[in-house]
């Protein structure tokens, strides 16, 4: 439903995407007639502009977006798509300010955490301290978006799914899940604590760098929830703003049995794929990159 009808938001996030490869490819190649600064240019809006329209798609989780979905369109021949968007494809969703402040909101922790990483990564000492200050003052705005966000999602209403193809409009309907999805809520409130404690031991404690391994667990805990919140409890996890019937949830949009099965033994593997990548960044981590490194 998003990706064939919201195609100008994906596009533009696929656009920053292949802007980044472009940039690292050629940033330092011989001939380059554009010079690195542009390159580096690229990479900066990649950055922004990347993070920012993440956020506008997942924040239409939430806050809706303008489609329709009619199963029966899969009859026809001559346009079998079951889902019909605004004429805009996408753009109305970047303008809406909630999508937006969920946006910014995920720029300024990805800045926040990319800090906490070099600086555990980089044994330099005027860089860290730099990267610290970067840390601290991202860290900071990133923690006012997070809450002025958090009190528009739990102040939102929401779509509960009260028959397979009936729902109501429910008033702080992400506060309800809050207290309902208590295990959720507890997963966030460490998640949250987690990610607290990382930003503010880096910004008092001049010698840690461990910061990134309480943010980035914390992030993950609070992420997960947040999607617990989007659709657990009968709620409509992408409504739609043009009609509520069209909203989805996991009950009317979920693949048949067979598939389920299949991907339920597929996720069996995934502590393994976890377990691997952990091993892979400890391995490239083990040893701190220099200022000569950095230099070569």
């Amino acid at each position: 439903t998003s990706f064939g009808g919201a195609y100008w938001l994906w596009m533009l996030i696929l656009f920053s995407f292949v802007l980044q490869a472009v940039s690292y490819e050629f940033r330092r190649k011989p001939g380059n007639i554009f010079g690195t600064r542009t390159y580096d240019a690229f990479l900066f809006i990649n950055g922004c502009a990347g993070c920012i329209l993440l956020g506008v798609a997942v924040g239409m989780m939430f806050f809706g977006a303008e489609f329709t979905v009619d199963m029966g369109n899969i009859l026809d021949h001559g346009s079998p798509v079951i889902s019909r968007w605004a004429p805009t494809h996408g753009l109305e969703a970047i303008l809406c300010w909630k999508n937006l402040l969920l946006g910014v909101t995920v720029l300024m922790l990805a800045r926040t955490l990319a800090s906490l990483y070099m600086l555990n990564d980089i044994a330099d000492e005027d860089f860290g301290a730099q990267l610290r200050r970067q840390a601290t003052i991202n860290g900071a705005v990133f923690v006012v978006l997070f809450l002025a966000f958090l009190a528009v999602l739990l102040t939102q209403r929401g779509l509960t799914q009260t028959d397979p193809d009936t729902f109501r409009w429910t008033e702080y309907k992400y506060l309800h899940n809050a207290i309902d999805l208590w295990p959720a809520t507890i997963a966030f409130a460490a998640g949250v604590a987690a990610v607290l404690w990382g930003i503010g031991a880096t910004a008092c404690r001049k010698a840690w760098r461990g910061g990134i391994w309480w943010a980035g667990a914390g992030t993950i805990l609070v992420v997960i929830s947040l999607f617990c919140y989007a659709g657990f409890n009968s709620t409509a996890y992408y409504p739609s703003l043009l009609d509520a019937s069209s909203s989805l949830s996991i009950r009317n949009s979920s693949s048949t049995e067979f598939t389920l099965t299949v991907m339920s033994w597929v996720s069996v593997i995934v502590p393994f794929v976890a377990a691997y990548i952990i091993a892979a960044w400890r391995k490239m981590d083990s040893v701190k990159v220099t200022a000569t490194d950095s230099a070569h």
